[in-house]
């Protein structure tokens, strides 16, 4: 079945498509990520664009970029999306694949808006322990630096380190192994889906803050599990090597 992949370019994105690519029941025709347009850098990871270029030419698939405006609300991002995916429902592509595990709010977020274009969305790796996930990640020969962590659970000590066992044992008691609630992002650059390591060297280390959304619509949780919007990331920059 003719799929589109969304690829963040972390962890769960590239244990979600080896398990996929394994199956060989859907055929990829693409991965789709979002950037932003005024940094040309995956939007939330802060991962430059020629890095995320060069996993999908070592990969072997073909990328495609959405191009997101400085400060978009939800309104610009579901056009933008449902902009990019009539097309390929016309083209055949009927399931949109994502690597999300268990946030309840952003998969029924997705398979409504993927109705919208006639498509169904597919989660792999869906209602799985992220422990064992992590941990299958590590052992199939994966490799993944940090590039961005929630200040509110992590120090900036933890990005720019390598997602391995050392690091999961250095987790403060409450974080999700698998940063599955956001409390920190990563940047695969080797393993079996890969027919080369991705080369890149470390950056500086940067603070940003974020305010809350500013219309209540821009965000996909229920009015209980609404982020807190309190807080700071730590950002490790990754430079291509040479």
């Amino acid at each position: 079945m003719k799929s589109i992949f969304n690829w963040s370019g972390g962890k769960d994105s590239a244990l979600c498509l080896y398990q996929v690519l394994q199956e060989n029941k859907y055929a990829i025709t693409g991965l789709l990520t979002t950037l932003s347009g005024a940094t040309n850098r995956v939007t939330m990871h802060g991962v430059l664009q020629e890095l995320l270029l060069q996993q999908a030419q070592s990969i072997g698939i073909p990328l495609q970029q959405i191009l997101l405006p400085e400060h978009a609300g939800m309104e610009t991002y579901n056009q933008l999306m449902e902009s990019t995916m009539r097309p390929l429902q016309q083209q055949g592509i009927q399931h949109a694949i994502f690597g999300d595990i268990n946030l309840e709010d952003l998969r029924h977020y997705r398979e409504q808006q993927l109705a919208k274009v006639g498509m169904q969305a597919v989660f792999p790796l869906w209602g799985r322990s992220t422990q064992n996930l992590v941990e299958e990640f590590i052992q199939l020969g994966f490799r993944a630096v940090v590039v961005c962590v929630n200040e509110r659970l992590l120090d900036a000590s933890f990005v720019g380190r390598l997602l391995d066992e050392d690091f999961l044992r250095d987790l403060p008691a409450g974080v999700d192994p698998a940063g599955e609630n956001g409390e920190f992002h990563t940047f695969v650059f080797d393993g079996p889906i890969f027919q080369q390591p991705v080369p890149y060297t470390l950056g500086e280390k940067v603070r940003k803050t974020y305010g809350a959304p500013a219309q209540d619509s821009d965000n996909c949780y229920k009015q209980e599990d609404k982020p807190a919007f309190d807080t700071a990331f730590w950002f490790c920059d990754l430079l291509p090597a040479g």
